[in-house]
Order: structure tokens, then sequence, then C-alpha cells
């Protein structure tokens, strides 16, 4: 190990070593992003390598007071992830197909899960509460790698409004599965299997999920009329408290930021509060997901525990990861199958359920906390090992999944009939004519950006402009250039 950089550096002062070790992983976190953009990776990867670069088996960079301190950072991480997603539940879009997609979401979800227990606890010998722990988390989703493949494709279809709305919900299942296996898993520890024990986490999430969609009401009437930095204000300062009153009772806060958000986006059809949410998280998401790769204990993953089983955490892997994707297939497929969905929504919707990121990490995160000691790290590192692999093979799935549902389409042919003759003269075209009309053709179709802004970067950008515009600088503008501010 080398020398950590406070100490080369001579710092001593808490506060310093606090500031520079958060310098550090935001830096490093940008940084890696700049490599895996070339090799077509998602930032999560990115993150997570940065952090196990900065961590004990590589640099050294980050001192374990400040991992352990920032622990609260993965509850606060879950809120944003878990409010993003609530977006995704309006009750127009639910109500033609809910049904179908809560069978879809609870067969793949579930099978997923017991085809992980089974494997892993019969198979491989595992302990009982490692191993009902380890299958629950096997059921979440993770729905950003899939929404980003969905917009830059372009995709639509019954595909995608099936494909949206199960990765939605499929978060929801696999809170409730994760609340019921930590239960047992403590009730096996403690060798206290009571009913009450295990009903008692269901009943504290049943009551989460109430208050979130009470605090969306809350979110609703103090944000009416307000002024859009004050919007911003408002909503995180709503997300943080939410938190705290869920730390109190160590609830996962996850359920209710999902039913906080759910409320909010049918009364209001305010789709702009979750534009300006998603272009300001991105550093608290960053610090969470390389504070998780800090944790990762490459030297466990060739050695074997005797608080779990005989089997190296290599194997473990490994077995997680290949087991979790034939579930997460044969469950949707089953699913599709049993609600009589289309057959390309049927063999290809599993393909495009692969991806597993922020809510199992951060789940992992809450269990490894909760079951503490040995057991709990190897928990974290295994899925922290497998979703690595889950983001690399994600995406490319999801998007092969796309193609196969026929979706969206690469051939221009598909884009806009051909028009093989001339409407005045009757004579055929020649290749260069129908390229330049198909080209006109798409567009017209596609949507005009007088903006070179993101979407998510305009809503934040906008919010500036109220800001000044109300501190009476009637000079000040937002420079048209992405990421420019002209005083």
């Amino acid at each position: 190990m080398s020398t950590p950089i406070y100490d080369v550096l001579h710092i001593t002062s808490n506060v310093s070593v606090i500031v520079v070790s958060i310098a550090l992983m935001l830096i490093s976190g940008f940084i890696m992003t700049r490599v895996t953009k070339r090799l077509r990776l998602p930032n999560v990867t990115a993150y997570i390598v940065a952090g196990i670069l900065l961590g004990p088996y590589c640099f050294n960079l980050i001192p374990a007071g400040i991992v352990d301190g920032m622990s609260f950072i993965a509850d606060i991480a879950l809120a944003f992830i878990a409010f993003s997603t609530g977006e995704f539940f309006k009750f127009s879009t639910l109500k033609k197909s809910g049904t179908k997609v809560l069978v879809i979401t609870i067969m793949e979800a579930c099978l997923a899960s017991a085809l992980v227990f089974v494997v892993v606890y019969f198979g491989l010998g595992l302990e009982l509460n490692f191993s009902i722990v380890l299958a629950a988390l096997a059921s979440a989703t993770a729905p950003a790698s899939t929404v980003m493949t969905i917009r830059q494709t372009h995709a639509k279809g019954d595909f995608v409004e099936t494909l949206l709305q199960v990765v939605a919900l499929d978060d929801v299942v696999g809170l409730l599965a994760y609340s019921i296996a930590i239960s047992v898993a403590l009730a096996s520890m403690t060798g206290n299997f009571q009913a009450g024990n295990i009903i008692q986490p269901i009943v504290l999430n049943v009551l989460v999920f109430a208050l979130g969609g009470l605090f969306g009401f809350f979110l609703k009437l103090l944000l009416h009329k307000r002024s859009t930095d004050n919007r911003l204000i408002v909503s995180v300062a709503l997300l943080f408290a939410f938190c705290g009153i869920c730390a109190v009772f160590d609830v996962s806060p996850l359920l209710g930021c999902m039913s906080m958000s759910m409320v909010y986006i049918n009364l209001t059809d305010d789709e702009r509060l979750f534009k300006q949410l998603n272009y300001f998280n991105p550093p608290i998401l960053l610090l969470f997901f390389v504070r998780s790769g800090v944790n990762f204990d490459l030297g466990a993953l060739v050695n074997t525990s005797e608080s779990i089983g005989s089997v190296s955490l290599l194997q473990i892997g490994v077995v997680y990861f290949l087991v979790r994707i034939l579930g997460k297939y044969l469950g949707a497929f089953f699913g599709c199958a049993m609600t009589g969905k289309d057959h390309l929504v049927r063999n290809y919707l599993g393909l495009a359920l692969i991806p597993q990121a922020g809510v199992a990490i951060g789940l992992a995160a809450m269990g490894a906390r909760t079951l503490g000691g040995e057991t709990g790290d190897i928990l974290e590192t295994v899925i922290l090992a497998s979703s690595v692999l889950y983001e690399l093979i994600g995406p490319a799935c999801a998007k092969l999944s796309l193609y196969l549902s026929k979706s969206y389409s690469n051939k221009l042919e598909d884009l806009v009939p051909e028009v093989e003759q001339a409407e005045n003269t009757g004579e055929p075209k020649t290749e260069v004519e129908l390229l330049i009309e198909r080209i006109q053709a798409i567009q017209k179709e596609l949507p005009k950006h007088d903006d070179p802004f993101y979407e998510d970067e305009k809503a934040f950008s906008e919010a500036a402009e109220e800001h000044y515009a109300m501190m009476a600088f009637p000079t000040t503008k937002i420079g048209r250039r992405r990421g420019r501010v002209q005083l």
C-alpha cells in the first residue's frame, strides 16, 4: 500500500482530510468517465473502478474513517434514484396494461430470486442468511441503463412501454423481497424465528409508502407558484428529511421516495422538476458509487470464508451473475406468455432486464450495514463485482432487445417508405434523388433542437436565469453554448 496523500502533504486537519478526499473522489470519477466513454461503457462502471483505484487495494488515497463516515450517502443516493423512477408511475399509463405488467414483473423478479437461492443455498451450500439476502437482491434491475438506451435509439411501441413499466415496478418488488429477506436473515442469525420479526419490516415499508405519498402531496403544495430555484431547494430538503425519518426506523427510503414522486407526478404532471433533479444529483451518485468501489474487497474474491461457506467469492459471483440472467429471461418469457403478449415482447424482454447497479448496490450497502461483520462485507463485494459485469453487457443487451423486437430500425427503407417514380413525369428516380428525399423526410420527423442544451441542463439553466432575474441583474443571460454562463 502506498502512503496516503494527506500524509505526504502533512495534512493533519480533519476538515482538510475530508475536503481533499471528497475532491479526489469527484475528480477521479470524472477522469475515469473519459476512459469509459471511449469504450462505450456506462458512467457507473467508471465510478466503481475509480473507487477501486482510490481504495486500500490500489493507491490507498481515501482513509477508512472517511469511508465509514460517508455511509449515509447510500440512503441519499437511493432516495434520488427512487424519486426519478417514480416518474414512470403515471396512472394513465398503468391503467392500459397495469395487470399484465404486474404479472410479468412478479414472474421475472421472483423467478430470478428463486433460482439464485436454490443454486447458492442447495448447490453451493452457503449459509441461509447470506443466501436469502443475495437471492432477494437478484430481483432488482437498473432502470437508468435501460432508459438511456431507449432515449439513444428513439425506440417506441408496445415493447418499450412494457419494458419501462416493468423496470419501474421491478424495484418495488425487489425492495419488498429485500425487506422480507433481511428479516429472515436476522432471525436466522439470532435464532429467534417469530412471525412479528418478519411482519414488522413489511408493515414499516407499507407505512413508509403511505408517508411518502403524503410527502408527495406536501411537495405539490410547497412548490405551487414557487420560483424555480426554490423548487429545487424545497424538493431536496423534503428528500433529505424523508431519508432522515427512514433512518430513525432503520427502513430503506426507496419505496417511500417512489411513492412521493408517483403522487407528485400524477397530481401535477410536472416533468420539469425531475429534469432539474436529474441534473442536480450526479455528484451525489458519483460519490455513492466511488465509495462503493473503495469498499470493494479485491483480495476477498479469491478467498473463501467460513462465515458463509467453503466456496470462493469469485465462484459465488460467477454463479450469481449467470443464474440471475437465466432467471430474468425465463421469468419475463413465462410472464409474457401468461399475459398473452406479442411474441416479440415475449422473446426479447428478458434481454433488456439484465442491467443491475444503483438500487442493488444501495440495498447491498444497507444489507452489509445490517448484517455486519464479514458476511456483510462479502455481500457487498459480490454485488459490486457482478454489477460491474452487468453494466458492461447490460446496455448492449438492452439495445439488442430493442432491435430484435423491432422497436427501432437502422434500415433507411424502414424509416421512410420508398417512392420510386416521380409524380410529374412518372419516370424512375435516381438513387441520389431517393436518398435526398429520404433524408428530407427524416428531418421533418425529427424534433426541433433550437437549443444545444440537454433537457435536464436546460431545465437547470432556466432556474439560474430566473434566479438572476430576481436578483435584478438585467444584463445577465445564459450563454447559448452548453455549460457557459455570461454576465
